[in-house]
């Protein structure tokens, strides 16, 4: 019995002191973050410029339409994938199934992005306060025959909940939040919120099992990038 009242009486007050974004398992009692996240190795969610389709890890076809609140991201232009020195928009965010994912834009589809950062400025928001939904949009090349067709991402939003939007602020600034196979320590940041980048700290990216180099990884991550996006 009177271990049964202890433990009863240690659970209100480890509750009390946790953060938002924390739980207990309630298995162990140990003190668990609500989202899963492997630290650089974010969820990966693709954009299919060729088939105007949103994926995961190029295979699990989402739709024409992605809705998410991002929690962290980084505006940059880098030579990174393989694909040459472009203007690209990171954006992290937690999925439906409470995991931390990334998703890349570059091209166009950047310029969008831009677009729904101004008028989020001067009302003293950001991306972090609001739900957007990024839709695929056909496009034409009309300089060539016969013509191509390819699809940019375009951006609406509507307001975030706000009790929601601080929990997940509070979260994604006390995470390092960042994808490994897309840091460099050259990239050209226009903006960035709440992104961590462990190369300019001076830390040691994770260890990689023996025999397995970094540009290993790296070209693995490059084609399957280009090949959901119709570039390789």
């Amino acid at each position: 019995m009177a271990k049964s009242t202890t433990t009863a009486a240690a659970t209100p007050a480890v509750s009390s002191s946790l953060k938002p974004y924390q739980k207990l398992n309630e298995q162990t009692g140990e003190v668990i973050n609500k989202y899963k996240y492997l630290e650089g190795h974010p969820r990966q969610y693709r954009f299919d410029a060729k088939e105007g389709v949103f994926n995961i890890n190029g295979t699990d076809k989402v739709g024409r339409t992605l809705t998410f609140q991002p929690i962290a991201w980084r505006i940059f232009n880098d030579n990174i994938l393989n694909m040459g020195t472009k203007n690209w928009a990171e954006i992290f965010f937690i999925d439906e199934k409470d995991c931390v994912s990334s998703v890349l834009f570059h091209g166009y589809s950047v310029d969008n992005i831009f677009r729904l950062i101004e008028p989020l400025y001067y009302d003293d928001l950001t991306l972090a306060d609001v739900l957007i939904t990024a839709i695929a949009e056909k496009k034409e090349y009309t300089k060539i025959q016969p013509k191509g067709v390819y699809y940019i991402a375009t951006f609406s939003y509507k307001m975030g909940d706000v009790a929601k939007s601080t929990e997940l602020k509070q979260f994604s600034s006390e995470v390092k939040i960042f994808r490994q196979e897309t840091l460099t320590d050259i990239a050209s940041v226009k903006t960035a919120f709440n992104f961590y980048n462990p190369l300019l700290q001076g830390e040691a990216l994770e260890a990689l099992p023996e025999g397995v180099a970094y540009s290993g990884v790296r070209d693995a991550v490059e084609e399957v990038y280009q090949i959901g996006n119709g570039e390789a």
